[in-house]
């Protein structure tokens, strides 16, 4: 295949069933078309109301290598503009969150309302006649499309496409599942960030979140900790959060195989859970901080409500092509490339309001645990992902294998597909049918059944 920017119609030949070929993951004009085609087109998470609870507070973040700005304005509305001046082109917001009655450029002082209209511009008396300071473009402009579900911020460049919620489908049950959780019916991103990156491609982090089939083998060295570990001896909480999860790692396949469960929607999305046990919401009451957790639970929603959310039992959603979190933990990961062998991803955690506040301290534990730069589990996954990266770039096999449980796999009552058990690839494959629909029909599509 050539290295120049590929036509349309030539991307199909990248996509064969139960493979696909590496060049995907490498070549730099076709990670040109992703940024154009995906990241400008679908409904891209930007961030959470609660980043921007106030007037004047702003959020800066990327969509794809665009920088934009989360802002809420004067009037208390949720915006997403573009962070660039349109004088110059200059990134206007350099920080990464504040609150600010207007954004000033720092090169030549043009100056904009919090929604990106300009507001005032030095030696305006020294441009032509022609220039029009009130033209909508000479602005930080904004993003056509804006739209929050249940206070997660999407974003589109699309002016026209399918809205929000008809985009996330059935996955609005798992932001759902986030949000019922809090017994005050709301929660907020608190506790830090981390951040990290690795050198190969974007799509490789969404591929390994809902990976069955990787943890006893990628994870085995804290696995083989947390088994020699006497179940008596922590330093502190957080110390039995990280054994419980590493020896969850070292479950042999099958538990992945009857226990847990993948499941996917048009649009490239999915998720990975349990399989409902009535034994394992038994097994939580043992815990005093969780009984006082279901006890304000109760009294907010009720008795059958409160089993009825803590019945679901979902760890990675994924939705496509930017966004994964875990509702149960109360984690989530934007996605963010930034070349084709270059991917940085920020972790938030969200505290449940209304619930005990050691049940964020287990929040921020668990991130500790799996999503922090010296964890246990996140240092050997950028592993993977960096070995993955270099090598793709030999020269071995061309076509790489998603085929795993391709025979099996089955319709799903809410449209979608799901493996006959955790093992199958068909999130990945299902993710690939959305990448081919947006690089070569403007949109996502999800493939017949086979």
């Amino acid at each position: 295949m050539s290295q120049s920017l590929l036509p349309k119609q030539d991307l199909s030949a990248f996509i064969q069933p139960g493979r696909v070929h590496r060049q995907i993951y490498t070549d730099p004009a076709i990670f040109e078309l992703e940024l154009e085609r995906i990241f400008g087109v679908a409904w891209i998470y930007v961030g959470h109301e609660s980043q921007v609870k106030n007037p004047g507070d702003y959020f800066r973040t990327f969509i794809g290598r665009k920088p934009v700005v989360l802002v809420r304005d004067a009037d208390g509305q949720i915006r997403v503009i573009h962070n660039q001046c349109a004088h110059r082109g200059s990134m206007v917001v350099a920080n990464d969150k504040g609150n600010a009655a207007e954004f000033q450029c720092c090169y030549h002082g043009w100056t904009y309302h919090l929604d990106g209209r300009l507001k005032r511009i030095p030696l305006q008396h020294g441009y032509p006649e022609n220039f029009d300071p009130n033209n909508p473009k000479t602005a930080m402009t904004p993003m056509a499309r804006v739209k929050s579900y249940r206070g997660f911020v999407f974003a589109s460049e699309a002016a026209d496409g399918p809205g929000l919620e008809d985009f996330l489908g059935h996955m609005t049950t798992s932001l759902d599942d986030m949000i019922d959780r809090a017994p005050d019916g709301e929660v907020e991103i608190a506790g830090g960030v981390f951040r990290h990156a690795y050198d190969a491609n974007w799509k490789l982090y969404l591929e390994n979140l809902c990976d069955a089939a990787h943890p006893i083998f990628t994870h085995r060295s804290s696995i083989d900790a947390a088994l020699a570990q006497p179940d008596d001896v922590y330093s502190d909480g957080s110390g039995e959060i990280a054994i419980r999860q590493m020896r969850q790692n070292g479950a042999p396949y099958s538990f992945w195989e009857s226990q847990v469960g993948i499941w996917t929607y048009p649009n490239g999305h999915s998720y990975l859970g349990d399989y409902h046990d009535d034994a394992k919401l038994v097994a939580a009451l043992k815990d005093p901080v969780f009984r006082d957790y279901i006890a304000a639970m109760e009294k907010k929603k009720g008795k059958a409500e409160t089993r009825r959310v803590l019945e679901v039992r979902r760890w990675n959603s994924n939705v496509y092509p930017n966004l994964s979190f875990m509702s149960q933990f109360q984690q989530l990961r934007v996605v963010h490339p930034v070349a084709v062998n270059r991917t940085v991803v920020y972790t938030y955690n969200f505290r449940l309001k209304g619930a005990p506040e050691q049940m964020f301290r287990n929040t921020i534990s668990f991130a500790n645990t799996v999503n922090g730069t010296g964890s246990l589990v996140l240092t050997d996954d950028l592993e993977i992902y960096n070995r993955i990266g270099m090598g793709l770039s030999s020269a071995g096999a061309e076509w790489i294998e998603i085929g795993r449980g391709f025979e099996s796999d089955m319709p799903d009552v809410h449209g979608g597909r799901r493996g006959q058990n955790s093992t199958s690839e068909v999130y990945i494959r299902n993710m690939f049918d959305a990448w081919l629909g947006y690089m070569t029909n403007g949109h996502a599509a999800m493939r017949a059944a086979s």
